[in-house]
Protein backbone atom coordinates (compact mmCIF):
# COMPACT_ATOMS: atom_id res chain seq x y z
CA UNK A 1 0.00 0.00 0.00
CA UNK A 2 1.12 3.17 -1.04
CA UNK A 3 0.27 6.47 1.03
CA UNK A 4 -0.09 10.07 -0.96
CA UNK A 5 -0.68 13.15 0.97
CA UNK A 6 -2.44 15.91 -1.49
CA UNK A 7 -2.02 19.53 -0.79
CA UNK A 8 -4.52 22.24 -2.30
CA UNK A 9 -3.17 25.48 -1.70
CA UNK A 10 -6.43 27.44 -2.65
CA UNK A 11 -7.67 31.01 -2.58
CA UNK A 12 -9.73 30.61 0.95
CA UNK A 13 -8.22 27.33 2.41
CA UNK A 14 -5.20 25.22 2.11
CA UNK A 15 -5.86 21.46 2.48
CA UNK A 16 -3.98 18.14 3.20
CA UNK A 17 -5.57 15.28 2.42
CA UNK A 18 -3.95 11.82 2.96
CA UNK A 19 -4.79 8.98 0.85
CA UNK A 20 -4.26 5.15 1.29
CA UNK A 21 -3.32 3.90 -2.06
CA UNK A 22 -4.81 0.05 -2.33
CA UNK A 23 -4.09 -1.92 -5.26
CA UNK A 24 -5.32 -2.14 -8.92
CA UNK A 25 -6.32 1.36 -8.39
CA UNK A 26 -8.40 1.90 -5.56
CA UNK A 27 -7.88 4.90 -3.14
CA UNK A 28 -9.15 5.93 0.17
CA UNK A 29 -8.92 8.93 2.44
CA UNK A 30 -7.12 8.21 5.76
CA UNK A 31 -6.54 12.05 7.20
CA UNK A 32 -7.39 15.83 6.27
CA UNK A 33 -6.42 18.97 7.59
CA UNK A 34 -7.73 22.25 6.52
CA UNK A 35 -6.17 26.05 7.62
CA UNK A 36 -7.67 29.23 6.21
CA UNK A 37 -4.95 31.12 4.50
CA UNK A 38 -7.03 33.11 1.92
CA UNK A 39 -4.60 34.14 -0.10
CA UNK A 40 -7.29 35.70 -2.48
CA UNK A 41 -6.88 38.59 -0.68
CA UNK A 42 -4.38 40.63 -2.66
CA UNK A 43 -2.52 43.81 -2.33
CA UNK A 44 -3.87 46.42 -4.94
CA UNK A 45 -0.92 45.66 -7.40
CA UNK A 46 -1.89 41.87 -7.98
CA UNK A 47 0.75 40.50 -4.95
CA UNK A 48 0.33 38.13 -2.56
CA UNK A 49 -0.08 40.01 0.72
CA UNK A 50 3.40 39.15 2.87
CA UNK A 51 1.02 38.41 5.90
CA UNK A 52 -1.30 35.36 3.78
CA UNK A 53 2.39 34.27 2.39
CA UNK A 54 4.19 34.17 5.81
CA UNK A 55 0.61 32.14 6.94
CA UNK A 56 0.70 29.81 4.12
CA UNK A 57 4.25 28.82 4.55
CA UNK A 58 3.64 28.24 7.90
CA UNK A 59 0.60 25.94 7.28
CA UNK A 60 2.79 24.13 4.52
CA UNK A 61 5.09 23.59 6.53
CA UNK A 62 3.37 21.96 9.26
CA UNK A 63 1.20 19.73 6.73
CA UNK A 64 4.82 18.56 5.45
CA UNK A 65 5.88 17.64 9.50
CA UNK A 66 2.65 16.12 9.52
CA UNK A 67 2.69 14.45 6.52
CA UNK A 68 6.36 12.60 8.23
CA UNK A 69 4.58 11.68 10.80
CA UNK A 70 2.27 9.67 9.05
CA UNK A 71 5.07 8.04 6.67
CA UNK A 72 3.66 9.50 3.49
CA UNK A 73 5.77 7.84 0.56
CA UNK A 74 4.46 10.56 -2.21
CA UNK A 75 3.31 14.73 -1.80
CA UNK A 76 1.26 15.79 -4.27
CA UNK A 77 0.98 19.84 -4.10
CA UNK A 78 -1.60 21.86 -6.26
CA UNK A 79 -2.12 25.92 -6.53
CA UNK A 80 -4.77 27.50 -8.12
CA UNK A 81 -6.21 30.62 -8.38
CA UNK A 82 -4.84 33.06 -5.81
CA UNK A 83 -1.08 32.13 -7.05
CA UNK A 84 -2.01 31.44 -10.65
CA UNK A 85 -2.96 35.07 -10.63
CA UNK A 86 -0.79 36.54 -8.61
CA UNK A 87 2.51 39.40 -10.19
CA UNK A 88 4.68 37.46 -7.54
CA UNK A 89 3.74 34.43 -8.21
CA UNK A 90 7.57 32.94 -8.98
CA UNK A 91 8.86 34.46 -5.63
CA UNK A 92 5.75 33.21 -3.48
CA UNK A 93 6.61 29.57 -5.14
CA UNK A 94 10.80 29.96 -4.94
CA UNK A 95 9.88 31.00 -1.01
CA UNK A 96 7.60 27.87 -0.47
CA UNK A 97 10.46 25.56 -1.75
CA UNK A 98 13.13 27.29 0.08
CA UNK A 99 11.48 27.21 3.61
CA UNK A 100 9.68 23.62 3.28
CA UNK A 101 10.53 21.04 -0.07
CA UNK A 102 7.52 21.20 -1.41
CA UNK A 103 7.31 22.29 -5.13
CA UNK A 104 3.81 23.68 -5.55
CA UNK A 105 2.41 22.66 -9.14
CA UNK A 106 0.22 25.74 -10.72
CA UNK A 107 -2.92 24.62 -12.06
CA UNK A 108 -3.84 26.15 -15.28
CA UNK A 109 -7.74 27.03 -15.59
CA UNK A 110 -8.35 24.09 -18.17
CA UNK A 111 -6.91 21.93 -15.81
CA UNK A 112 -8.70 22.58 -12.65
CA UNK A 113 -11.87 22.89 -14.28
CA UNK A 114 -11.07 19.65 -16.00
CA UNK A 115 -10.35 18.42 -12.70
CA UNK A 116 -13.11 19.50 -11.05
CA UNK A 117 -15.30 17.62 -13.81
CA UNK A 118 -13.02 14.19 -13.12
CA UNK A 119 -14.25 14.32 -9.32
CA UNK A 120 -17.62 14.98 -9.84
CA UNK A 121 -18.25 12.00 -12.94
CA UNK A 122 -16.39 9.48 -11.31
CA UNK A 123 -18.03 9.70 -7.77
CA UNK A 124 -22.11 10.28 -9.20
CA UNK A 125 -24.42 8.63 -11.25
CA UNK A 126 -25.76 11.99 -13.68
CA UNK A 127 -25.63 11.49 -17.16
CA UNK A 128 -26.74 15.22 -17.85
CA UNK A 129 -25.23 17.48 -15.37
CA UNK A 130 -23.76 21.29 -14.78
CA UNK A 131 -21.45 21.68 -11.98
CA UNK A 132 -20.82 24.44 -9.97
CA UNK A 133 -17.70 25.18 -8.46
CA UNK A 134 -17.46 28.05 -6.01
CA UNK A 135 -13.99 28.54 -4.56
CA UNK A 136 -12.37 31.48 -3.12
CA UNK A 137 -10.70 33.19 -6.19
CA UNK A 138 -13.40 31.82 -9.30
CA UNK A 139 -16.22 30.27 -9.98
CA UNK A 140 -16.23 26.95 -12.48
CA UNK A 141 -19.49 25.65 -14.71
CA UNK A 142 -18.95 22.69 -16.74
CA UNK A 143 -21.36 21.23 -18.63
CA UNK A 144 -21.17 17.80 -19.61
CA UNK A 145 -23.55 14.96 -21.13
CA UNK A 146 -23.44 11.02 -21.47
CA UNK A 147 -19.58 11.49 -19.40
CA UNK A 148 -17.98 13.77 -22.33
CA UNK A 149 -17.87 18.02 -21.70
CA UNK A 150 -19.58 20.51 -23.96
CA UNK A 151 -18.69 23.67 -22.35
CA UNK A 152 -16.39 25.25 -19.84
CA UNK A 153 -16.53 28.61 -18.40
CA UNK A 154 -14.49 30.10 -15.47
CA UNK A 155 -15.40 33.83 -14.13
CA UNK A 156 -12.87 35.61 -12.16
CA UNK A 157 -14.83 36.04 -9.65
CA UNK A 158 -14.97 33.61 -6.44
CA UNK A 159 -16.37 33.44 -2.79
CA UNK A 160 -13.19 35.55 -1.42
CA UNK A 161 -12.59 37.60 -4.16
CA UNK A 162 -16.41 38.98 -4.57
CA UNK A 163 -16.10 39.40 -0.54
CA UNK A 164 -13.44 42.11 -1.13
CA UNK A 165 -15.24 43.51 -4.38
CA UNK A 166 -17.89 44.13 -2.23
CA UNK A 167 -16.46 45.17 0.92
CA UNK A 168 -18.25 48.50 2.38
CA UNK A 169 -19.00 48.82 6.06
CA UNK A 170 -21.10 51.61 4.98
CA UNK A 171 -23.30 49.36 3.88
CA UNK A 172 -26.45 47.14 5.07
CA UNK A 173 -25.38 43.24 4.71
CA UNK A 174 -28.94 43.10 2.68
CA UNK A 175 -27.63 45.69 0.09
CA UNK A 176 -24.34 44.15 -0.47
CA UNK A 177 -25.80 41.30 -0.94
CA UNK A 178 -28.27 42.37 -3.70
CA UNK A 179 -25.37 44.10 -5.32
CA UNK A 180 -23.35 41.35 -5.58
CA UNK A 181 -26.44 39.20 -6.77
CA UNK A 182 -26.51 41.81 -9.46
CA UNK A 183 -23.60 41.93 -10.41
CA UNK A 184 -23.00 38.36 -11.18
CA UNK A 185 -26.21 37.96 -13.15
CA UNK A 186 -24.44 40.95 -15.37
CA UNK A 187 -21.62 38.30 -16.14
CA UNK A 188 -23.62 35.82 -16.56
CA UNK A 189 -25.69 37.28 -19.41
CA UNK A 190 -22.24 37.28 -21.16
CA UNK A 191 -22.31 33.53 -21.57
CA UNK A 192 -24.38 32.15 -24.60
CA UNK A 193 -24.37 28.24 -23.97
CA UNK A 194 -25.88 29.08 -20.72
CA UNK A 195 -29.42 29.64 -22.98
CA UNK A 196 -28.80 26.33 -24.73
CA UNK A 197 -28.79 24.09 -20.72
CA UNK A 198 -31.14 20.73 -21.75
CA UNK A 199 -34.02 21.07 -19.53
CA UNK A 200 -33.59 17.80 -17.72
CA UNK A 201 -29.51 18.84 -16.76
CA UNK A 202 -28.91 19.05 -12.95
CA UNK A 203 -27.27 21.52 -11.07
CA UNK A 204 -24.37 19.92 -9.33
CA UNK A 205 -23.02 22.54 -6.48
CA UNK A 206 -18.97 21.47 -5.69
CA UNK A 207 -16.59 23.41 -3.38
CA UNK A 208 -16.61 24.19 0.31
CA UNK A 209 -19.60 26.49 -0.01
CA UNK A 210 -21.63 24.46 -1.12
CA UNK A 211 -20.98 21.86 1.17
CA UNK A 212 -21.47 24.12 4.15
CA UNK A 213 -25.08 25.22 2.42
CA UNK A 214 -25.59 21.31 2.27
CA UNK A 215 -24.92 21.09 6.20
CA UNK A 216 -26.90 23.59 7.06
CA UNK A 217 -29.92 22.91 5.37
CA UNK A 218 -29.52 19.17 6.61
CA UNK A 219 -29.44 20.71 10.18
CA UNK A 220 -32.59 22.70 10.07
CA UNK A 221 -34.63 19.92 8.53
CA UNK A 222 -33.40 17.59 10.64
CA UNK A 223 -32.05 15.27 7.92
CA UNK A 224 -31.19 11.89 9.75
CA UNK A 225 -28.18 11.10 7.11
CA UNK A 226 -24.74 12.43 8.16
CA UNK A 227 -24.06 12.83 4.56
CA UNK A 228 -23.26 15.88 2.12
CA UNK A 229 -22.57 13.74 -1.22
CA UNK A 230 -25.31 13.56 -3.52
CA UNK A 231 -27.77 15.40 -1.15
CA UNK A 232 -30.34 16.87 -3.00
CA UNK A 233 -31.02 20.22 -2.39
CA UNK A 234 -34.29 22.43 -3.33
CA UNK A 235 -33.94 25.94 -4.24
CA UNK A 236 -36.71 26.61 -2.32
CA UNK A 237 -34.36 25.34 0.93
CA UNK A 238 -31.75 27.33 -0.28
CA UNK A 239 -33.70 30.89 -0.54
CA UNK A 240 -34.88 30.24 2.92
CA UNK A 241 -31.15 29.85 3.90
CA UNK A 242 -30.30 32.80 1.84
CA UNK A 243 -32.77 35.09 3.29
CA UNK A 244 -32.19 33.86 6.67
CA UNK A 245 -28.08 34.24 6.30
CA UNK A 246 -28.74 37.91 4.00
CA UNK A 247 -29.33 40.40 6.98
CA UNK A 248 -26.96 38.97 9.46
CA UNK A 249 -23.51 40.51 10.51
CA UNK A 250 -20.72 38.67 10.72
CA UNK A 251 -20.61 37.65 14.48
CA UNK A 252 -24.19 36.28 13.95
CA UNK A 253 -23.19 34.36 10.83
CA UNK A 254 -20.50 32.50 13.06
CA UNK A 255 -22.91 30.75 15.01
CA UNK A 256 -24.90 29.16 12.32
CA UNK A 257 -24.82 25.64 12.52
CA UNK A 258 -22.86 23.45 9.78
CA UNK A 259 -21.50 27.05 8.56
CA UNK A 260 -17.27 26.97 9.33
CA UNK A 261 -16.62 29.86 11.38
CA UNK A 262 -13.61 30.61 9.28
CA UNK A 263 -16.11 30.43 5.81
CA UNK A 264 -18.47 32.83 7.66
CA UNK A 265 -17.55 35.73 6.40
CA UNK A 266 -17.28 35.01 2.62
CA UNK A 267 -20.10 32.73 2.72
CA UNK A 268 -22.89 35.48 1.63
CA UNK A 269 -21.24 35.94 -1.47
CA UNK A 270 -20.83 32.04 -2.25
CA UNK A 271 -24.42 32.53 -2.16
CA UNK A 272 -24.89 35.42 -4.08
CA UNK A 273 -23.47 33.43 -6.95
CA UNK A 274 -25.96 30.85 -6.36
CA UNK A 275 -28.69 32.94 -6.18
CA UNK A 276 -28.23 34.64 -9.37
CA UNK A 277 -27.97 31.60 -11.21
CA UNK A 278 -29.98 29.28 -9.96
CA UNK A 279 -32.59 32.62 -10.69
CA UNK A 280 -31.10 33.28 -13.89
CA UNK A 281 -31.42 29.42 -15.19
CA UNK A 282 -34.62 28.61 -13.46
CA UNK A 283 -32.66 25.40 -11.64
CA UNK A 284 -35.25 24.13 -9.10
CA UNK A 285 -32.66 21.59 -7.62
CA UNK A 286 -28.97 21.61 -6.53
CA UNK A 287 -26.87 17.98 -5.65
CA UNK A 288 -24.23 18.71 -3.72
CA UNK A 289 -20.91 17.08 -4.31
CA UNK A 290 -18.16 16.09 -2.10
CA UNK A 291 -15.90 15.12 -4.70
CA UNK A 292 -13.75 18.12 -6.54
CA UNK A 293 -10.68 19.26 -7.50
CA UNK A 294 -8.44 17.02 -4.81
CA UNK A 295 -10.56 13.90 -5.74
CA UNK A 296 -10.25 14.62 -9.76
CA UNK A 297 -6.41 15.10 -9.19
CA UNK A 298 -6.21 11.50 -7.67
CA UNK A 299 -8.28 9.93 -9.75
CA UNK A 300 -5.71 10.66 -12.57
CA UNK A 301 -3.30 10.05 -10.90
CA UNK A 302 -4.02 6.75 -9.13
CA UNK A 303 -6.66 5.65 -11.88
CA UNK A 304 -4.93 7.57 -15.05
CA UNK A 305 -7.41 5.28 -17.35
CA UNK A 306 -9.71 8.51 -16.97
CA UNK A 307 -8.20 10.74 -18.31
CA UNK A 308 -8.85 9.09 -21.68
CA UNK A 309 -13.19 7.13 -20.37
CA UNK A 310 -14.35 7.98 -16.77
CA UNK A 311 -15.42 5.26 -14.51
CA UNK A 312 -18.33 3.77 -15.81
CA UNK A 313 -19.73 2.20 -12.73
CA UNK A 314 -18.73 4.43 -9.69
CA UNK A 315 -21.33 2.32 -7.33
CA UNK A 316 -18.87 -0.87 -7.93
CA UNK A 317 -15.54 1.05 -7.90
CA UNK A 318 -16.63 2.91 -4.67
CA UNK A 319 -17.47 -1.05 -3.21
CA UNK A 320 -14.60 -2.27 -4.28
CA UNK A 321 -12.52 0.29 -2.56
CA UNK A 322 -14.69 -0.35 0.42
CA UNK A 323 -14.43 -4.12 0.37
CA UNK A 324 -10.43 -4.25 -0.47
CA UNK A 325 -9.89 -2.05 2.81
CA UNK A 326 -12.01 -3.78 4.77
CA UNK A 327 -10.13 -7.26 3.71
CA UNK A 328 -13.48 -8.28 2.77
CA UNK A 329 -13.85 -11.66 0.66
CA UNK A 330 -14.96 -10.28 -2.56
CA UNK A 331 -15.22 -13.63 -4.25
CA UNK A 332 -18.21 -14.01 -1.61
CA UNK A 333 -19.55 -10.67 -1.69
CA UNK A 334 -19.60 -10.95 -5.94
CA UNK A 335 -21.48 -14.55 -5.48
CA UNK A 336 -23.75 -13.44 -2.86
CA UNK A 337 -25.12 -10.40 -5.41
CA UNK A 338 -24.91 -12.71 -8.25
CA UNK A 339 -27.93 -15.48 -5.93
CA UNK A 340 -29.45 -12.18 -4.95
CA UNK A 341 -30.27 -11.49 -8.91
CA UNK A 342 -31.21 -15.00 -9.69
CA UNK A 343 -33.16 -14.78 -6.20
CA UNK A 344 -34.91 -11.59 -7.16
CA UNK A 345 -36.03 -12.53 -10.60
CA UNK A 346 -37.54 -16.26 -9.96
CA UNK A 347 -39.51 -14.62 -7.00
CA UNK A 348 -40.80 -11.81 -9.29
CA UNK A 349 -44.15 -13.20 -8.98
CA UNK A 350 -44.41 -12.73 -5.76
CA UNK A 351 -43.03 -9.82 -4.72
CA UNK A 352 -43.70 -7.69 -7.96
CA UNK A 353 -40.81 -5.50 -7.24
CA UNK A 354 -39.64 -2.82 -9.84
CA UNK A 355 -36.18 -3.18 -11.01
CA UNK A 356 -34.36 -0.34 -9.35
CA UNK A 357 -34.27 -2.25 -5.99
CA UNK A 358 -31.71 -4.14 -7.43
CA UNK A 359 -29.68 -1.83 -6.76
CA UNK A 360 -30.44 -2.16 -3.12
CA UNK A 361 -29.77 -5.49 -2.99
CA UNK A 362 -26.77 -4.95 -4.58
CA UNK A 363 -25.12 -2.75 -1.70
CA UNK A 364 -26.42 -5.10 0.48
CA UNK A 365 -25.42 -8.21 -0.84
CA UNK A 366 -21.67 -7.07 -1.73
CA UNK A 367 -21.66 -5.06 2.38
CA UNK A 368 -23.19 -7.89 3.60
CA UNK A 369 -19.86 -9.38 5.53
CA UNK A 370 -17.96 -6.10 6.24
CA UNK A 371 -19.73 -6.19 10.35
CA UNK A 372 -17.59 -8.68 11.08
CA UNK A 373 -14.36 -7.27 10.63
CA UNK A 374 -15.65 -5.04 13.40
CA UNK A 375 -17.15 -8.18 15.71
CA UNK A 376 -19.03 -11.48 14.79
CA UNK A 377 -21.90 -11.08 17.07
CA UNK A 378 -24.38 -9.08 15.46
CA UNK A 379 -22.35 -9.02 12.78
CA UNK A 380 -25.84 -7.87 10.78
CA UNK A 381 -26.03 -4.71 12.95
CA UNK A 382 -22.84 -3.69 12.64
CA UNK A 383 -22.89 -3.68 8.94
CA UNK A 384 -26.09 -1.70 8.69
CA UNK A 385 -24.20 0.73 10.93
CA UNK A 386 -21.05 1.05 8.32
CA UNK A 387 -23.83 0.99 5.07
CA UNK A 388 -25.45 4.28 6.70
CA UNK A 389 -22.01 5.81 7.30
CA UNK A 390 -19.82 4.84 3.67
CA UNK A 391 -20.56 7.62 1.79
CA UNK A 392 -20.24 5.54 -1.52
CA UNK A 393 -20.69 7.17 -4.43
CA UNK A 394 -22.94 6.56 -7.23
CA UNK A 395 -25.75 5.53 -5.25
CA UNK A 396 -28.73 7.72 -3.75
CA UNK A 397 -29.20 8.00 0.18
CA UNK A 398 -32.82 6.24 -0.25
CA UNK A 399 -30.96 3.25 -1.85
CA UNK A 400 -28.32 3.25 1.32
CA UNK A 401 -30.97 3.96 4.17
CA UNK A 402 -32.83 0.69 2.49
CA UNK A 403 -29.73 -1.30 2.09
CA UNK A 404 -28.78 -0.95 5.66
CA UNK A 405 -31.84 -1.15 6.60
CA UNK A 406 -32.59 -4.70 4.60
CA UNK A 407 -29.24 -5.85 6.44
CA UNK A 408 -30.86 -5.01 9.96
CA UNK A 409 -33.92 -6.96 9.21
CA UNK A 410 -31.39 -9.78 8.29
CA UNK A 411 -30.81 -10.53 11.86
CA UNK A 412 -32.34 -13.93 13.20
CA UNK A 413 -34.04 -11.78 16.23
CA UNK A 414 -36.87 -9.67 15.29
CA UNK A 415 -36.27 -6.01 14.77
CA UNK A 416 -37.79 -3.06 15.98
CA UNK A 417 -38.58 -0.93 13.36
CA UNK A 418 -39.73 1.72 15.12
CA UNK A 419 -35.41 2.55 15.68
CA UNK A 420 -35.81 3.50 11.76
CA UNK A 421 -38.40 5.92 12.05
CA UNK A 422 -36.21 9.15 11.94
CA UNK A 423 -35.58 7.98 8.30
CA UNK A 424 -39.31 8.18 6.80
CA UNK A 425 -38.47 11.54 5.58
CA UNK A 426 -36.07 9.01 3.03
CA UNK A 427 -38.41 6.22 2.94
CA UNK A 428 -41.96 5.35 2.21
CA UNK A 429 -44.53 2.77 3.63
CA UNK A 430 -43.82 0.54 0.58
CA UNK A 431 -40.00 0.66 1.13
CA UNK A 432 -40.11 -0.40 4.54
CA UNK A 433 -42.66 -3.17 3.35
CA UNK A 434 -40.47 -3.81 0.18
CA UNK A 435 -37.07 -4.40 2.91
CA UNK A 436 -38.33 -7.43 4.25
CA UNK A 437 -38.79 -9.54 1.45
CA UNK A 438 -35.55 -8.45 0.29
CA UNK A 439 -34.03 -9.51 3.40
CA UNK A 440 -35.22 -12.78 2.76
CA UNK A 441 -33.44 -12.82 -0.29
CA UNK A 442 -30.53 -11.19 1.01
CA UNK A 443 -30.50 -13.74 3.77
CA UNK A 444 -31.16 -17.30 1.25
CA UNK A 445 -28.11 -15.66 -1.62
CA UNK A 446 -25.70 -15.58 1.97
CA UNK A 447 -26.99 -18.92 2.71
CA UNK A 448 -26.53 -20.39 -0.75
CA UNK A 449 -23.01 -19.48 -0.44
CA UNK A 450 -21.89 -20.59 3.04
CA UNK A 451 -19.19 -22.42 2.65
CA UNK A 452 -17.69 -19.55 -0.06
CA UNK A 453 -16.83 -21.85 -2.56
CA UNK A 454 -19.32 -20.98 -5.46
CA UNK A 455 -21.10 -24.28 -5.31
CA UNK A 456 -24.48 -23.12 -6.24
CA UNK A 457 -24.66 -22.04 -10.39
CA UNK A 458 -28.02 -21.48 -11.33
CA UNK A 459 -31.58 -21.19 -9.24
CA UNK A 460 -34.94 -21.67 -10.45
CA UNK A 461 -38.02 -21.35 -8.34
CA UNK A 462 -41.81 -22.80 -9.11
CA UNK A 463 -44.76 -21.47 -7.46
CA UNK A 464 -47.36 -24.02 -7.05
CA UNK A 465 -50.03 -23.47 -4.98
CA UNK A 466 -48.48 -22.68 -1.37
CA UNK A 467 -45.14 -24.02 -2.26
CA UNK A 468 -42.18 -22.63 -4.13
CA UNK A 469 -40.06 -25.30 -5.39
CA UNK A 470 -36.45 -24.05 -5.69
CA UNK A 471 -34.22 -25.94 -7.90
CA UNK A 472 -30.37 -25.18 -7.33
CA UNK A 473 -27.63 -26.40 -10.31
CA UNK A 474 -24.21 -27.49 -7.98
CA UNK A 475 -21.09 -28.13 -9.13
CA UNK A 476 -19.88 -29.93 -5.96
CA UNK A 477 -21.24 -30.26 -2.52
CA UNK A 478 -24.00 -28.24 -1.58
CA UNK A 479 -24.81 -29.65 2.09
CA UNK A 480 -23.45 -27.11 3.59
CA UNK A 481 -25.58 -24.44 1.52
CA UNK A 482 -28.98 -26.77 1.75
CA UNK A 483 -28.59 -26.50 5.51
CA UNK A 484 -28.15 -23.33 5.95
CA UNK A 485 -31.38 -22.37 2.98
CA UNK A 486 -33.33 -24.64 5.37
CA UNK A 487 -33.18 -22.38 8.37
CA UNK A 488 -34.49 -19.95 6.11
CA UNK A 489 -37.64 -21.10 5.04
CA UNK A 490 -39.84 -20.19 8.26
CA UNK A 491 -39.07 -17.00 7.75
CA UNK A 492 -39.67 -17.02 3.90
CA UNK A 493 -43.10 -18.33 4.66
CA UNK A 494 -43.90 -15.54 6.97
CA UNK A 495 -42.75 -12.71 4.76
CA UNK A 496 -43.88 -14.49 1.32
CA UNK A 497 -46.67 -16.89 2.95
CA UNK A 498 -45.13 -19.62 0.85
CA UNK A 499 -43.85 -23.36 2.16
CA UNK A 500 -39.74 -23.69 0.57
CA UNK A 501 -38.42 -26.20 -0.51
CA UNK A 502 -35.35 -26.67 -1.85
CA UNK A 503 -34.17 -29.48 -3.94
Amino acid sequence: MERIALIDLGSNTARLVIYDVLDNGYFLVSEEHREAVRLGETEADGNLKQTRIMQSIATLKMFKEMCAIKNVDKILAVATAAVRRASNQKTFLSDVFNATGIRLTIVSEEEEANYVYQGVINSMEIPRGLIMEIGGGSTKFVYYNRRTILHTHIFEFGAVTLANMFNNADKAPEQISDEMVAYVRQQLEQVEWFKEIDPDTQLIGVGGSCRNLARIIRKVKKYPLDMVHNYHMSVEDFNYVYNMVRPLDLDKKRRIKGLSSARADVFPSALAVIKAFVDYMGFTKIVASGSGLREGVMFNHVVPQTLEKPISDTLGYSMQTFLRHMGANIQHAEQTFNLCVQLFKQLRVLHKFPRQYVRVLRVAAMMHDIGKSFKFYNNAKHTSYMILNSNLYGVSHRDIVLAAYVMDMSNKEETNTGEWAKYNVILSPEDVEAVKKLSIILRLAVALDTSMRNVISEISCDVLGDSVIMKVETNGDSLLEHKAANLVAMDFKKIFRKNLEIL
